[in-house]
């Protein structure tokens, strides 16, 4: 749960076996799980290095690998070939089976590259299953392999990230399920749109203060808050990372309190990680961290992405958090991440997308 700037890596060609038929079957397995086919022998030396790549840690507040490596030995490829994220991984300097394997499915240009050094990843989608991501990582040796892997890690990790976040979102979305009347009307009133699924509720939709809170599975133990928050006659000024929590614990402290309005919540500012992101085409800060209630009585995590309309002067911030004492979290806070990347402004959707959701408006 991170967000990281991708950078254009070359795309070289594989020459691997696909099935013939006109649907793959989908895949299947753990979303965190990444199966590693890698020698037995090897695998201490390359799980020291792939460990740090993708077996990274969230605080949620427990913490919390975003992958698990799980490797496993090439004879069981059949077995394991249909799983949602597959790394094959090996060094030239070595004649074992997935040395074998992977000279054999790598046509003679691609490894002329590895053997001059100018490539060392493969990167592939629906090999083997739909929605599925296959990465080979092969270079001369295992020094120039470490070396290779951790300049490239960040597109790594998010080579099988994006993959995760598109398959959950493929889970989320049913349009059955959807309630686009009430999308259709904050499009209408606001200006905006963003998928809500049937079993969020309105709590809150103040126009005066510009504020709306959707809540999934209230007073439950596996409850999920998405809100959207707007500031009008602003400037880019208003668009930097301490202005996040500024107007965060703000927007929180007034409308995330206790029934008895005792207690509200706030960031806890020693675990907050704040990236620049891409969202939809307009510079955004994104914020990753733990909310907490002021007198330290319950907390979970959040994300949080705030960027700025130019045409309107408007500041938009999306926000996700997860209350969910008795279960992991991951899981659950990125299913609120992939779902606040579906807003939309109104300039950014066509006519018929427009005119398709006003029809739903009661």
């Amino acid at each position: 749960m991170r967000k990281y700037i991708l950078l254009t890596l070359l795309v070289v060609g594989i020459s691997l076996i696909i099935s013939c038929k006109s649907q793959l079957p989908p895949a299947i397995g753990k979303e965190d799980e990444i199966i590693v086919f890698a020698d037995s022998l090897k695998w201490n030396d390359f799980y020291d290095f792939l460990g740090v790549v993708f077996e990274k840690e969230i605080i949620t507040p427990q913490p919390e690998k975003l992958f698990e490596l799980k490797r496993v030995d090439l004879n069981q490829l059949k077995k394991y070939k249909n799983r949602k994220n597959i790394l094959i991984v090996t060094t030239l300097d070595v004649e074992n089976d997935v040395t074998k394997y992977v000279k054999s499915i790598l046509d003679s240009t691609v490894m002329s590259l590895v053997k001059k050094g100018e490539e060392f990843v493969i990167k592939k989608r629906n090999v083997w299953a739909k929605d599925q991501v296959v990465v080979i990582l092969i270079s001369n040796t295992l020094p120039e392999l470490i070396v290779k892997v951790f300049r490239e890690q960040d597109n790594l990790l998010y080579f099988f990230q994006s993959a995760s976040d598109e398959r959950m979102l493929k889970n989320l979305y049913n349009p059955t399920y959807e309630k686009k009347d009430l999308e259709a009307k904050y499009l209408k009133n606001y200006g905006w749109k963003i998928y809500i699924q049937a079993d969020f509720l309105e709590a809150i939709n103040d126009s005066v203060n510009k504020f709306v809170w959707l809540r999934r599975a209230p007073n439950s133990d596996m409850e999920r808050w998405i809100f959207v928050h707007w500031i009008e006659s602003v400037d880019s000024r208003w668009l930097n990372k301490d202005s996040v929590i500024a107007i965060r614990n703000r927007v929180t402290q007034k409308f995330y309190r206790t029934t008895d309005d005792k207690a509200y919540v706030q960031v806890a500012p020693e675990y907050i990680n704040q990236t620049e992101y891409n969202f939809n085409g307009k510079y955004a800060i994104f914020t990753q961290g733990l909310w907490r209630m002021n007198d330290y009585s319950m907390g979970g995590p959040f994300v949080n992405y705030i960027f700025l309309d130019d045409k309107k002067n408007r500041l938009y911030m999306l926000d996700g958090s997860v209350f969910s004492p008795r279960y992991e979290k991951k899981s659950l806070i990125q299913q609120v991440d992939v779902t606040l990347r579906t807003f939309r402004l109104i300039d950014d959707l066509s006519k018929k997308e427009i005119d398709n959701l006003l029809i739903h408006l009661k």
